[in-house]
């Protein structure tokens, strides 16, 4: 029984695992890209495009507005058109990333905005291009605001793992929920939780250190 209950823990996680690793990589490169096209493009901003700036923006809020289980769904011709399969873990990944990369928008627009104006305005005042003040200036200001920004995606996206798994995405989740809940094994879903709690934690754990110790290496060179 003990054999049989890690087993499926074991493998539950390496499955939500895979899910978070790679949903995480994509959705931060798609909030990065939009979070900063939202900040540099809006009036008075870098680069100001006003009408890409509400095309994002509606993108953004329209997929936000979704609720994750409708938006599994929504995505399922998407998931099978790219992995060739609406079911397991390849196939979350896709509605995973598209899911969480408008919440990791918002919150890294918000972390850049954070930014003081004027060292924007001195980067400008030396003739600095918008690229040199994007990646010289607004980004490495902003990155311990950007790494808790990813932490709280990377959390986000595990427990929308949990979501998945309800529709067939494999993970801990679907663990907790044909063989916790549907067969009353009540050691399997305890035991479930019990590991989730911990991935949380470490991530959560990972993500404070790494935004602490950013920010005390810019206080030594300062």
């Amino acid at each position: 029984m003990r054999d049989d209950l890690f087993d499926l823990l074991w493998t539950g996680l390496l499955e939500t695992l895979y899910m978070v690793f790679w949903s995480s990589l994509f959705a931060l490169a798609i909030g990065l890209t939009f979070g900063i096209t939202v900040v540099v493009t809006e009036r008075g901003g870098i680069l100001p495009i006003p009408i890409l700036n509400k095309v994002i923006g509606f993108f953004i809020n329209t997929v936000r507005s979704l609720p994750f289980i409708i938006l599994i769904v929504i995505l399922l011709p998407v998931s099978r058109f790219i992995v060739g399969t609406s079911l397991g873990p390849k196939a979350a990944i896709v509605a995973l990333s598209i899911g969480a990369a408008p919440f990791l928008a918002r919150i890294i627009e918000n972390s850049l905005k954070e930014v003081a104006g004027g060292k924007i305005e001195a980067a400008k005042s030396v003739g600095a291009s918008p690229a040199v003040i994007i990646f010289r200036v607004l980004i490495p200001e902003a990155l311990p605001a950007l790494v808790r920004a990813a932490t709280i995606a990377v959390i986000a996206i595990t427990e929308f793992t949990a979501v998945a798994g309800a529709i067939g995405a494999g993970g801990l989740g679907s663990l907790a929920i044909r063989f916790g809940y549907q067969r009353f094994r009540e050691d399997i879903l305890l035991a479930t939780v019990l590991v989730i709690i911990v991935l949380v934690q470490l991530i959560q754990w990972t993500g404070d250190w790494t935004a602490r110790t950013i920010q005390q290496r810019r206080f030594k060179r300062e």
